[in-house]
């Protein structure tokens, strides 16, 4: 993929009802199909009507469940199938759960890093498998986004569950990325750090703070359609963060585990 220079495929966005994901879609969706995965994908009006509104000239919700992941193969086989190329994918499921529960409840724990890690490596193995098998455009086999965060750089005990997960995620990723160079199949990390959202409403709800350098899912989807565009293979977001956490890592771990969030 060249700077500026997207595969023309569909867009196929795993988690159809993700704030991020979406915001991602809405940039590239114009002039191409959009392919919407979800559960309860007939439930999914707003998403696909905001979709049509920008130029997509298809938008096609299915069903997916992410915890399935005895039935990923099935699924992404009856997606190429149907749909041909994908162009571009981006895996935007996930949850955040809830730390005390999580901890006091090791089932929660597991359904953490069930959907937030297991899933995620999953479905990336499966559609790195589909994508390597793809004819050459340009040079191109298609692209991937793939979301960490900035909570698995060094995890912190106040989402130790949540952020582990991500840490397990972002070192998988990188691995992958190793894995296909020279394939023709591109993968992008984004590493945001506190995203004002969905995910996060309940936690500010009950008098947590946004963290510095936050930002909200239109900023978020900005900064990583541009470092798709741009032929990137990690984006951190904001980009301040990335010699903040530099900083961070070197922190005695005694002082890191005061720190509050």
């Amino acid at each position: 993929m060249s700077a500026r220079s997207i595969d023309d495929g569909a867009l196929l966005l795993l988690g159809g009802r993700s704030e991020v994901g979406t915001e991602v879609a809405r940039r590239l969706a114009p002039g191409r199909e959009v392919i919407l995965a979800a559960r309860r994908a007939d439930d999914l009006q707003p998403q696909i009507e905001m979709l049509r509104s920008v130029g997509a000239t298809g938008v096609y919700p299915v069903e997916f469940d992410a915890d399935r992941t005895d039935v990923h193969e099935r699924f992404l086989d009856e997606v190429f199938d149907r749909f041909g190329r994908i162009g571009v994918t981006v895996v935007a499921f996930g949850i955040l759960g809830d730390q005390a529960r999580a901890e006091a409840d090791p089932a929660h724990a597991v359904q953490i890093a069930q959907t937030d890690y297991v899933a995620q490596v999953s479905i990336l193995l499966g559609l790195a498998k589909r994508l390597r098998a793809q004819e050459p455009r340009g040079g191109s086999r298609g692209a991937v986004v793939a979301f960490s965060s900035v909570a698995g750089m060094r995890v912190r005990k106040a989402n130790f569950v949540y952020g582990s997960t991500k840490a397990g995620l972002d070192g998988f990723v990188l691995g992958l990325i190793d894995s296909l160079h020279g394939s023709g199949v591109r993968v992008l990390l984004a590493r945001p750090g506190f995203i004002v959202g969905a995910m996060t409403r309940e936690l500010m709800a009950s008098g947590v703070e946004p963290a510095p350098f936050s930002r909200t899912a239109p900023q978020v989807a900005e900064a990583t359609v541009h470092a798709l565009r741009r032929g990137r293979s990690v984006v951190w977001i904001p980009g301040a963060l990335r010699p903040l956490y530099a900083g961070l890592r070197l922190l005695p771990q005694a002082l890191w585990r005061r720190m509050p969030r």
